[in-house]
């Protein structure tokens, strides 16, 4: 006999077996935008084919020319670079509008008479450090205004875009400054397998962003705050101190950049990297990360990157008006705004 407590509820003497069969398993749910991300970069890699091909009809020898692409690519490099790192503040939820201007102060401060002077007698590697920490610095800078003064995204760098244009001005005293340090020149300036060194760069930072995003918690932490921050300091990712590494990484890209940008022109100038926030966003946002945070795609970034250069590409080729030029891009990043809410709102029902 079982016994039962005055609630009627039976104890554990004559407790019923439970149905040894295991329950049924839910389905499992897709990752959120994972065929989105599929299908958009499909979709990206058709734009890009068909754009060569009217690179083709139009320019005909001139844009398949061996010279010709190695622009492409040279120029796509540098924009490229810069984007990888914008498409980690995007994920996280934020916006950085100051790296174009960051770049251009890594190449002034890197390019003066006094480190210039300094890697001729030590080693053009001090030329590369120190465009590397200007830049993280600048990053780190927007990363603590934002994180611990609890400044806008919008505001925070649009302080430093003014800012850091500004005191390259000031360094340079609105002067080009040209570089003449042979070591840090024909390093960067040679061809490995064909190709420049900066092309190479580009690669080897693309590859970097997407194992950091995609392979390691450091990207599955930035994934989640872009998400949800409550959600992820919940879950105990401390979301300040990352946010700050996050804009140090995207300062640290710039500065990298900077590197480029200074073997590709043979100069530091306070008007490099004019405009580039708005290309490297625009390249970001077309390449399917989701412009309110939560997902990114480094792939779909450099897809983005390699539209907008061919794109524009063709233009000089076939010495269209830039006017138009800029309107196509508008037009571009808007329809790419559009799919992202539509499909979002779809993943949501």
């Amino acid at each position: 006999m079982s016994e039962t407590t005055a609630t009627g509820a039976h104890t554990g003497a004559d407790t019923p077996d439970r149905d040894p069969r295991p329950e049924k398993s839910k389905p499992k749910k897709a990752v959120p935008g994972s065929n989105l991300s599929l299908g958009h970069s499909l979709g990206l890699i058709l734009a890009l084919g068909a754009l060569v091909v009217l690179g083709v009809i139009t320019g005909g020898d001139r844009f398949l020319s061996v010279d010709n692409l190695m622009v492409i690519l040279q120029q796509a490099a540098v924009i490229g670079v810069i984007s990888i790192g914008v498409t980690f503040v995007i994920t996280s939820g934020g916006i950085d509008l100051s790296v174009g201007s960051v770049m251009g102060l890594a190449t002034i401060w890197a390019s003066t008479l006094g480190t210039q002077a300094i890697a001729t007698d030590v080693h053009w590697i001090i030329m590369v450090f120190t465009a590397m920490g200007v830049g993280a610095a600048a990053g780190l800078l927007n990363g603590l205004v934002i994180a611990y003064g609890r400044v806008v995204p919008f505001i925070a760098t649009l302080a430093m875009l003014v800012a850091a244009r500004g005191f390259a001005e000031l360094i340079s005293d609105r002067q080009t400054q040209i570089v003449d340090v042979p070591g840090f020149l024909s390093f960067f300036r040679r061809d490995i397998l064909g190709m420049p060194v900066i092309v190479w760069m580009f690669l080897l930072v693309a590859a970097a962003g997407w194992f950091l995003l995609n392979r390691t918690t450091f990207g599955r932490r930035t994934i989640a705050v872009g998400g949800n921050p409550e959600a992820a300091r919940l879950a105990g990712i401390k979301v300040k101190r990352h946010l700050v590494l996050v804009y140090s990484l995207a300062g640290l890209c710039a500065g990298i950049a900077a590197v480029m940008m200074l073997s590709r022109t043979t100069s530091g100038s306070s008007a490099h990297g004019y405009l580039y926030e708005l290309d490297a966003i625009a390249a970001v946002v077309v390449g399917g990360t989701l412009l309110a945070g939560g997902r990114g795609t480094i792939f779909g970034t450099v897809l983005g990157v390699l539209v907008f250069q061919v794109l524009t590409n063709v233009f000089v080729i076939n010495n269209l008006d830039s006017s138009v030029q800029a309107v196509v891009k508008g037009a571009i990043i808007v329809g790419a705004v559009l799919l992202q809410q539509r499909f979002s709102s779809h993943s949501r029902t």
